[in-house]
């Protein structure tokens, strides 16, 4: 699910969607902010569709994603340009279904996986 979401935004991102510059200027950071999150959103929805690497994708979207919740929280406002909040609530979607996907695969961090070790050996 987080990875669709993140791809499905991309398209908005990279052509330069009215939604998509009026966000990044508000929070000042047009257009190499925008193009970066854009990258980064594409890298964590590859890595997440791939499961051997799945958990990288989850960490990454859950650094990318919670820059957006912070900047909807602290500047954008939870509703953007009359969306309804959709915005922000597609973003909490990524978020949850990024955190589920680092659980699930918390054993292929490789931090995590050698705390797993020493602690149950």
């Amino acid at each position: 699910m987080a990875a669709v979401i993140l791809a499905q935004t991309l398209f908005f991102k990279f052509t330069g969607a009215e939604e998509s510059i009026y966000i990044f200027t508000k929070v000042g950071l047009e257009p190499w902010g925008r193009y970066s999150s854009g990258v980064a959103e594409l890298v964590a929805a590859m890595l997440l569709l791939t499961p051997r690497f799945a958990w990288a994708g989850a960490l990454l979207a859950l650094g990318v994603i919670s820059g957006a919740l912070v900047s909807h929280l602290t500047v954008l406002g939870i509703v953007v340009k009359d969306d309804g909040g959709l915005l922000f609530g597609l973003a909490i979607t990524v978020f949850v279904a990024s955190a589920v996907t680092a659980m699930l695969h918390r054993r292929q961090i490789p931090v995590v996986s050698q705390l797993f070790k020493s602690q149950f050996a």
